[in-house]
């Protein structure tokens, strides 16, 4: 497509959803019941697709993308109807007869730019919240994950409204032709490089975004901590997908009286899981390009590798990793890993920890390991992220009910359910004013009416 064909695509869902087709609580549910439909009847295809491209297992794809979609869908139909209702607020006494409310109104037809490490979640999981807020949208899978983005191509037309909804492939060209329409919101999955670009696409026309943009996710194992379970879950944490997850656990603060007896849990729970040759596992993925891979490898020498570390370029195989002895200045703690390699490095003390987290752009998520609460409670006080876990990691994008969404340099605005709903809809306030009562103290000259005034401005609301 060119930029004049995107144009015309935009223009067509607009025309749709001003024609008031969207806003129906019928509609919206009848889309999410599609989407869950297609989720359910084309599931093969999307395991088969995210195989391909990132060798995912059927546990882990449904975990993080087919099931979770079958699942967000129907939590967002079944609370829907509550969500659209209007919250009624008080009114000023002064302002008697009247009531006033918030009704959440659709902001209009919206672009989806979605990511490849979990490539149907992250196109299709704001897909959902545009919907539950009565919008249309334009959704662009990322082309790095080729096969996952063409059944995405593929199905949504047949299951969604054609006139609300399309999908467009392609690469940088499409992406940034896209970027030059008019939107009424953008949500881009993504970079902190990239997520510039997309704000300051969206600034020309003054385009609400949400930016979801990861980032290095600091993880500590306090001396109070469960070592083994611990270890265990930053495990699972980490190299879930090859350890392509923005949740996942960048790097460990480790306190230096149990670095050791940590990082060999941290091993066992390594070839627990993958066994003594993970290339062999059935369980474990594959780097999504030959470009991620050759840009991984590299990080290999910022430390002494603990564990791990064996390669296979032409497999886009690597293993699990575990790197010590980190310089804080090596090129591994300069760039958000995105891989199965994980730094630990020692630290000395709680307040460390905190100097060291705010020392550092803000994480999407950080992550406290403690069996004293009032260590991670100081922690969480002290420090900012996007979200936080204590005991343990990487998983709570999975809770409908919690919104998600980074920080600062990790992004802006929050979704998934409820979250998800009001980032897609206009909080819009209303006063309805009775005619039947208008007081003139409200209007010049005021001279006649300051002492009434007065009396009114001490009634309680």
């Amino acid at each position: 497509m060119t930029g004049n064909d995107f144009g015309a695509t935009v223009a067509r869902h607009r025309k749709y959803f001003l024609s008031g087709a969207t806003r129906s609580v019928e509609w919206r549910e009848a889309q999410l019941t599609a989407l869950q439909t297609m989720m359910t009847e084309r599931a093969e295809d999307f395991y088969a697709a995210m195989w391909k491209d990132l060798r995912r297992n059927r546990i882990d794809a449904d975990l993080t993308d087919v099931k979770f979609l079958v699942d967000e869908a129907a939590y967002t139909r079944s609370h829907l109807r509550r969500w659209m209702h209007p919250q009624v607020v008080s009114t000023p006494l002064t302002l008697a007869p009247a009531h006033t409310h918030v009704r959440f109104d659709p902001l209009g037809v919206g672009l989806i730019i979605g990511a490849w490490n979990y490539p149907v979640m992250l196109a299709l999981s704001p897909l959902i919240a545009a919907i539950s807020g009565g919008n249309a949208a334009v959704i662009k899978p990322s082309e790095v994950s080729a096969a996952t983005a063409e059944v995405i191509a593929r199905t949504v037309p047949h299951y969604l409204d054609p006139e609300a909804f399309s999908v467009v492939l392609g690469g940088v060209p499409e992406t940034t032709a896209l970027l030059e329409q008019a939107w009424d919101h953008i949500f881009f999955t993504g970079g902190p490089p990239v997520g510039k670009v997309v704000m300051t696409a969206a600034a020309k026309n003054l385009t609400p975004v949400v930016l979801e943009l990861g980032g290095k996710n600091p993880t500590i194992v306090h001396s109070s901590a469960d070592l083994a379970t611990t270890a265990r879950r930053i495990a699972q944490g980490r190299w879930l997908n090859a350890g392509q997850t923005c949740t996942a656990p960048d790097h460990v603060l480790v306190f230096k009286d149990v670095a050791k007896p940590f990082l060999e849990h941290l091993k066992n729970a390594v070839v627990a899981m993958y066994g003594s040759d993970p290339q062999k596992s059935p369980d474990y993925g594959r780097i999504v390009s030959p470009r991620h891979f050759d840009r991984l490898v590299k990080l290999l020498g910022s430390g002494q590798v603990y564990h791990g570390g064996e390669h296979d370029r032409e497999d886009r195989f690597l293993a699990p990793t575990i790197l010590v002895n980190v310089p804080l200045d090596s090129l591994v703690m300069q760039e958000e890993v995105f891989g199965p390699i994980l730094p630990v490095i020692e630290v000395g003390s709680v307040e460390e920890v905190i100097r060291y987290v705010n020392a550092r752009p803000n994480p999407l998520g950080l992550y406290v390991f403690a069996e004293e609460q009032g260590v991670a409670e100081r922690i969480l006080d002290a420090t900012e992220s996007g979200d936080a876990v204590v005991n343990d990691c990487t998983i709570q994008p999975l809770i409908h009910e919690l919104p998600f969404g980074g920080v600062g340099n990790s992004g802006m605005g929050k979704y998934h359910g409820e979250w998800g709903f009001r980032a897609y809809t206009n909080a819009r306030g209303v006063l309805y004013h009775s005619t039947k009562i208008d007081l003139g103290v409200r209007y010049p000259p005021y001279s006649e009416h300051q002492r009434l005034r007065g009396l009114l401005a001490h009634l309680p609301s």
